[in-house]
């Protein structure tokens, strides 16, 4: 009962796809699997099974066992397992691929055993059920909000415990709300703050005079050009935002969002040089985009309510937002000879979302590393930053810019 399944080596990781050319599954250390008394009670019942203590047994002993102790499994936990037992061509099961469902560990590899299986699940959907509490009807509205398969949905459903919260994107928009507000007072004005003289003072904003000030490039995004710049950002980035931090986690969606505020304010170095940039357009347009891509590319997999109707109203919004950017951008300066702020870093913002954003929310609980459009995404990326800060150094002498006076 006692006895421990010897780590395998890397190079023989058993294999549960559909085919012969699946992925090795995903070996945990010991460490990492169930607590020591729930390990122990379903290994003693796999042992009964196996008593050469090889790891593996036969994928009709696998579906005995879930049968008479079933009744002690989550019950979509026990709908993935006999998935993976009809769908495994080997005719074999892996005691440490168990453990990892478990565990709520998953592989590519797993993932693709599911997804390949020629048995459909067959329960009702997360949708159907009833007599769920508020949280729980809030955690399924979530899942069907953000990801495109049932078995993702179900998995997400019982693994999720609101520990930690969402607290990024909570974060940042608190943060941003209390730097406007300040800003309101100090400057006596909510409309339009751009529009003050003592606006581009501010230490956080990026201006073309002080890029070689790098926090700028980042802390811009505390800044807003009005209450109507705000606003819709907010309501962007907590309506899209919070629910993606929910289930693919704040480090993620974090990397998102960062990455898409620093790819705008780059652009707007390298393509609008003489303005300034302000707004947290670049990250909010990384996260809108990405869910909106993601959401087109998996058009039948989505089954979130109206979502024609609802991304209609997303593109109105965000185009009322960029056309806005535009008007103000080309309109007469309040204070010559610097513009007002520049629109690129919305355009920097979709970039991101589309290319990293969308390889993050199509890869739920995935190893990215594991994917290859994940690493040629992220090199262009890499490479993108690296010329920015090249052109940064160098361009603007060479260029002989006439930029504005610093504030």
């Amino acid at each position: 009962m006692g006895d421990r399944l010897p780590e395998p080596h890397a190079s023989s990781s058993p294999a549960v796809a559909a085919s012969s050319e699946a992925e090795e599954i995903e070996v945990l250390d010991s460490e990492d699997v169930l607590p020591m008394a729930a390990e122990d009670h379903w290994k003693a019942l796999f042992d009964q099974f196996d008593p050469d203590n090889t790891g593996y047994i036969s994928t009709e002993k696998f579906r005995s066992l879930l049968q008479r102790h079933g009744s002690e499994l989550d019950p979509h936990k026990l709908e993935v397992l006999l998935a993976l037992a009809d769908s495994n061509s080997e005719g074999r099961i892996c005691y440490q691929d168990f453990v990892n469902l478990m565990s709520n560990k998953r592989s590519n590899s797993f993932r693709q055993a599911i997804l390949q299986g020629n048995r459909r699940l067959c329960s009702k959907a997360l949708l159907e059920e009833t007599g769920l509490s508020l949280s729980q009807r809030l955690i399924r509205h979530v899942a069907y909000e953000t990801l495109p398969r049932e078995i993702d949905r179900k998995w997400y459903y019982d693994s999720y415990t609101c520990c930690p919260p969402p607290w990024f994107m909570i974060t940042i928009t608190i943060v941003e709300v209390a730097f406007f507000l300040y800003n309101g007072v100090v400057l006596d004005r909510f409309v339009l703050q751009v529009t003050h003289p003592l606006y581009l003072k501010n230490a956080l904003l990026y201006h073309p005079q002080l890029r070689a000030q790098a926090w700028r490039y980042l802390t811009y995004i505390f800044m807003h050009a009005g209450i109507e710049h705000l606003g819709l950002n907010v309501i962007l980035q907590l309506l899209v935002g919070v629910p993606l931090e929910m289930v693919h986690g704040a480090a993620r969606i974090s990397f998102v969002y960062v990455a898409g505020v620093v790819a705008g304010s780059l652009a707007v170095s390298v393509a609008d040089m003489t303005a300034p940039v302000v707004g947290s357009s670049g990250g909010v347009y990384a996260l809108v985009s990405a869910h909106l891509a993601n959401i087109v590319m998996n058009w039948s997999g989505m089954k979130c309510q109206f979502k024609l109707l609802r991304m209609a109203v997303a593109l109105i919004c965000m185009s009322f937002e960029f056309g806005r950017a535009v008007w103000l951008r080309f309109h007469p300066s309040a204070y010559p000879p610097c513009p007002h702020p520049s629109f690129m870093a919305h355009l920097g913002g979709v970039m991101v979302g589309v290319t990293l954003g969308v390889i993050i929310l199509r890869n739920y609980e995935q190893r990215l590393q594991d994917q290859t459009l994940w690493w040629i995404f992220l090199s262009i990326y890499v490479i993108f930053v690296l010329f920015a800060i090249f052109w940064n150094i160098f361009a603007y002498s060479l260029l002989d810019l006439k930029l504005p006076p610093p504030p």
